[in-house]
């Protein structure tokens, strides 16, 4: 096993103190720029490696931010970190991603972690639990950036970027409407988070708007997984509750509740339209592509990083606060488009 180079080895090759050696990697103005190439150039020569974390307890800054998400097998996420890491990587920033899996505990501990590492900024997507307000309360005495996308929280001095996700259930509500559905489904999630709320939301405005009663059995919870939509749908069929028209608050519940409904023998979408939320990239592939409301992750994630280096490009911005909400698309597909000579039914 090869021997770890320290400073002090760079300082006995050129028969120079440590201190200089360290004044010179770390670009101090009273050390000469002859000096300074030649400690580079020997660091380079001997495969010397800084140690980042002691870099980042002296000067505060690491160049790390931590990113945190529920699961990271949702194209949804993937691509919100890959618009973070777009904008910030020019900066000289790393991204550190962290999953919670929709467990508090995980949560609490990936945030303690990354503050121990000495990030820069923290950037997460709330759990299924409620976050102890006391751990966050830390990263927010610790003056550390946090920004919340997606699944987030209403905590004073802190930002948060997410989509309308009530226009975007009014949006795909309406357009099942317009399609002439009369008994839509509603496949909601957790409720305490606040987007599946704004979503459940949005849906209740389109039915009211288009004079159509709001109707409580019409409402399901559902995880957001391919199992507990085609569960979803049994418990419908099982229960005889006329509908026509399913939305879904989930691409993966979306495209459970359509197997089993072609399971049980009925044509999508002239028996049942449906749509789902996320625009996942397998919606449009399937044979029967899926309609599904777009929330523009990779947007997302690049504004997850300028309202960051808004912060922490200009001390006097370090305790903004910025609500930015950007606009959902409705992709319509084959899954929600009935033919309009086809007459209507309900089961």
């Amino acid at each position: 096993m090869s021997k770890k180079i320290t400073i002090y080895d760079i300082a006995k090759e050129l028969n120079i103190t440590a201190a200089t050696v360290s004044r010179a990697l770390n670009n101090n103005p009273k050390i000469s720029d002859k000096t300074r190439k030649l400690v580079v150039e020997t660091a380079e020569r001997m495969n010397y490696k800084q140690n980042k974390l002691a870099l980042a307890l002296k000067s505060g800054k690491s160049n790390n931010v931590g990113v945190i998400v529920p699961k990271i097998n949702r194209n949804f996420f993937s691509t919100v970190i890959k618009g973070i890491e777009d904008e910030l990587y020019p900066y000289g920033y790393h991204v550190i991603i962290c999953q919670t899996y929709d467990l508090k505990e995980r949560e609490a501990d990936n945030i303690n972690t990354l503050l121990n590492a000495q990030v820069d900024g923290i950037f997460m997507s709330i759990s299924n639990s409620m976050l102890e307000d006391s751990v966050i309360q830390r990263v927010i005495d610790k003056n550390v950036p946090l920004i919340f996308f997606d699944r987030k929280r209403d905590v004073p001095g802190v930002s948060s970027v997410t989509i309308d996700d009530f226009k975007g259930g009014y949006q795909a509500t309406e357009h099942l409407i317009e399609q002439g559905c009369r008994n839509i489904v509603q496949l909601s999630g957790d409720r305490s988070l606040e987007i599946y709320q704004d979503r459940l939301e949005g849906y209740k405005k389109a039915l009211k708007d288009h004079g159509l009663k709001f109707k409580e059995d019409l409402v399901l919870n559902c995880v957001s997984s391919i199992e507990s939509g085609e569960s979803a749908v049994k418990e419908l069929l099982k229960s005889n509750i006329p509908f026509d028209a399913i939305f879904s608050s989930s691409d993966f519940v979306a495209v459970g509740a359509i197997r089993e409904l072609k399971k049980m023998g009925y044509k999508i979408p002239e028996d049942v339209s449906v749509i789902g939320f996320s625009n996942e990239p397998f919606t449009k592939f399937m044979e029967l592509s899926v309609s599904s409301v777009d929330q523009a992750p990779l947007e997302m994630g690049k504004n997850v990083a300028r309202v960051f280096l808004e912060q922490v490009l200009d001390a006097n911005n370090l305790k903004i606060e910025k609500k930015v909400v950007l606009t959902p698309e409705l992709m319509i597909r084959m899954s929600s488009t009935k033919n309009k000579m086809i007459k209507k039914k309900a089961i």
